[in-house]
């Protein structure tokens, strides 16, 4: 039986490098698969190599300050969703607060103007009871059938007006009323009128 030419050595030397390469081959396999991590498992070999003290951390900080940082982003994420529930929430208070303020205004608008309404009213009715009593004093102060004649000429309701206030500044001086007379003195059918008109207003 003869050998090869080829050293026993040299066939050796072929025989661990092809180990080394299906190892490293391996390894690098598993680390595509997550099954082992081979840049820490070299990690040494490569120290060795490159002469370099071996440190092994048992821990990778970078690793440890991204979780801390994963967790305080989360929380403020959490604390920016509560700050905007928040704001929403005071949001519809200030919108429910500005529906009231609105609806009082307008309840305080609603208010002035029927009181303007009113005052309006009563200073036109004291403007008016002025210038009846003025009347009523101008027709007392003449002649009655010049004072007939006016009123004759007048609407129904002023003449009934006329014809109260000068009863009542009668009554509150004593002194007879000339109501009676102008009557007399006028149509009997305008009279009619005007008496019926007057009985009406004070039965009601």
């Amino acid at each position: 039986m003869e050998y090869s030419s080829v050293g026993a050595g040299f066939r050796v030397v072929i025989l661990l490098l092809l180990v080394a390469v299906l190892v490293l081959g391996g390894l690098v396999w598993f680390d595509y698969l997550g099954i082992v991590d081979a840049k820490r498992l070299l990690a040494p070999v490569f120290t060795l190599i490159r002469g370099e003290r071996i440190v092994v951390d048992s821990e990778d900080p970078l690793l440890l300050e991204k979780e801390r940082l994963d967790k305080q982003l989360e929380a403020l994420a959490i604390r920016s969703e509560e700050l905007a529930a928040g704001e929403q929430e005071l949001a519809a208070g200030q919108a429910e607060v500005d529906q009231m303020v609105e609806q009082l205004e307008e309840r305080e608008q609603t208010i002035e103007d029927r009181e303007k309404v009113f005052n309006e009213r009563v200073q036109a009715f004291e403007n008016r009871r002025v210038n009846l009593q003025r009347n009523s004093d101008y027709l007392v102060g003449m002649p009655p059938g010049n004072a007939v004649k006016i009123l004759l000429q007048m609407e129904d309701q002023d003449v009934i007006d006329i014809f109260r206030i000068t009863e009542e500044q009668a009554q509150a001086t004593g002194e007879l009323s000339l109501v009676s007379y102008w009557l007399s003195l006028m149509p009997a059918e305008r009279a009619a009128v005007l008496q019926r008109k007057m009985s009406r207003k004070t039965g009601s």
